[in-house]
């Protein structure tokens, strides 16, 4: 896992590295816990979100595919049982956008709303702000994020703090307008209202 952190970072992608996997792992988890779902289904959920960037390792682009058939290969050597190979094999093969960011499970919609959720500026790795993509800027301008679950009103809520010196409100919304859509369509799948904040405005 780090050294697919390393491969990634030569191409000055966002950092992937084990405190973003077990930031994936526990947020996955909560959601699918708090929202009343069975232990093991969290417990697989947390896998998911543990192992859900492992196909870095081999490339940064379909790495949900490369990471679905690795997994296959260490669950399956440990004797998981084959239904939650697989189901943890879709959790990770649609989590990123390339793929469509289905939520097809649960778990894949656990992972999605965890991994989506991890924006922070301490994520960026390049030094010369000019050299920024959109995705670099938006991500600098996170100041804080945080995922909130109401089981009981069956709502869970993103809040975001930014820097508008750097990245606007609005800009931000519509860079990461994929990814916020990706996090709609996982809470519907899990029953649930999806709600965006952004410095205390209320977007989706």
């Amino acid at each position: 896992m780090e050294m697919g952190n390393q491969f990634i970072g030569s191409i000055g992608a966002l950092e992937h590295s084990i405190a973003h996997a077990e930031l994936t792992a526990e947020l996955s988890y909560d959601i699918i816990f708090n929202l009343g779902y069975p232990r093991r289904e969290a417990e697989l959920a947390a896998i998911a979100g543990y192992l859900h960037d492992i196909g870095n390792l081999i490339h940064r682009y379909r790495h949900g595919t490369w990471g679905a058939i690795m997994a296959f290969e260490i669950l399956s050597e440990m004797g998981m049982e084959p239904d939650e190979v697989t189901t943890i094999m879709g959790a990770i093969a649609n989590h990123e956008e390339h793929a469509g960011g289905f939520s097809v499970s649960n778990v894949s919609a656990a992972v999605i709303l965890a991994d989506k959720s991890d924006v922070n500026q301490s994520r960026v790795r390049k030094v010369d702000t000019t050299a920024f993509t959109d995705r670099d800027r938006v991500n600098y301008a996170a100041k804080d994020s945080s995922l909130f679950i109401n089981a009981m009103d069956r709502l869970i809520v993103m809040n975001l703090t930014i820097d508008t010196d750097v990245c606007s409100v609005m800009d931000y919304f519509e860079i990461f307008l994929t990814k916020m859509m990706m996090c709609k369509r996982a809470a519907e799948h899990l029953g649930c209202r999806f709600d965006l904040i952004i410095n205390g405005l209320q977007l989706l």
